[in-house]
């Protein structure tokens, strides 16, 4: 029975490690632009059932509880928190925030699209709209040579202004995606995730549209990670696992104790 005590101790240990790690990539990044903090959830192990409920327990009584005794637990996964995160003004045409549901489209260079909601782009040497990576922003758009001012509408309408002429010129329109299920999309790193069976397929369109927020140019969404919230969270995992490992020396004791004294 103790050998069982010290299994499910360190499946508490394991669990609480992983946590702590979900916490510590929260916090690392704080400042990372369009970031959606990750949330643990635990779920039990299966459980050895000694006696079922309801089973006789004489000729003429039943238990009216049984007994079962549990295995541990694990992390059972990771769900992204999809709040909005505070938007910060930078006056810089090329920085962009969704205000709402809604991710950017970037083509990787395998040809795989990728979703994020960072939208600090800028322009390659060609003209096209890019990320911090040099991936091109989906559908591309090319910003002509000699382009004064660059205004992007809150559907995505992408306009310039030409030398020597009064009217803006449309070049193109940003398109967003949307999800019916964004917490299965699955992280990639560089701020991208990846469309999967658990997302469903992504509903393109122009923003501020079916769901898709408004486009919001010069601006750039923060990090949605509350820090204080995650002190908290990091102090409880801290104890919870103390606690884990204090049984696993309390069960150590109970068994030296039985080899010495029987």
């Amino acid at each position: 029975m103790t050998n069982a005590a010290l299994h499910v101790a360190r499946t508490g240990l394991d669990a609480q490690n992983m946590r702590m790690q979900v916490i510590a990539n929260n916090l690392a990044n704080v400042n990372t632009t369009g970031f959606k903090q990750d949330r643990a959830s635990f779920e039990t192990l299966a459980y050895q059932a000694m006696t079922a409920p309801g089973a006789a327990s004489s000729d003429s009584t039943k238990f009216a509880t049984g007994t079962s005794l549990g295995s541990g637990v694990k992390i059972n996964g990771t769900d992204k928190v999809d709040t909005q995160g505070s938007l910060q003004q930078t006056s810089n045409a090329l920085d962009l925030a969704i205000e709402g549901g809604g991710y950017f489209q970037i083509k990787m260079p395998n040809g795989q699209i990728g979703y994020t909601r960072d939208g600090k782009f800028s322009l390659s040497s060609d003209g096209s709209i890019v990320n911090a990576e040099g991936y091109e922003l989906q559908p591309q758009i090319q910003i002509p040579q000699g382009a004064q001012n660059i205004t992007i509408a809150q559907d995505g309408t992408v306009s310039v202004t030409i030398a020597n002429q009064t009217e803006p010129t449309e070049v193109g329109k940003i398109e967003t995606a949307n999800f019916t299920n964004p917490g299965g999309l699955q992280s990639a790193g560089a701020n991208l995730m990846l469309e999967t069976a658990a997302s469903g397929q992504p509903q393109t369109g122009a923003a501020d549209a079916d769901g898709r927020g408004p486009i919001r140019q010069g601006s750039l969404e923060s990090s949605n990670v509350n820090i204080v919230a995650e002190l908290v969270d990091m102090i409880e995992t801290q104890r919870a696992y103390e606690v884990n490992s204090k049984m696993i020396q309390a069960t150590d004791q109970m068994l030296q104790n039985a080899n010495q004294n029987l």
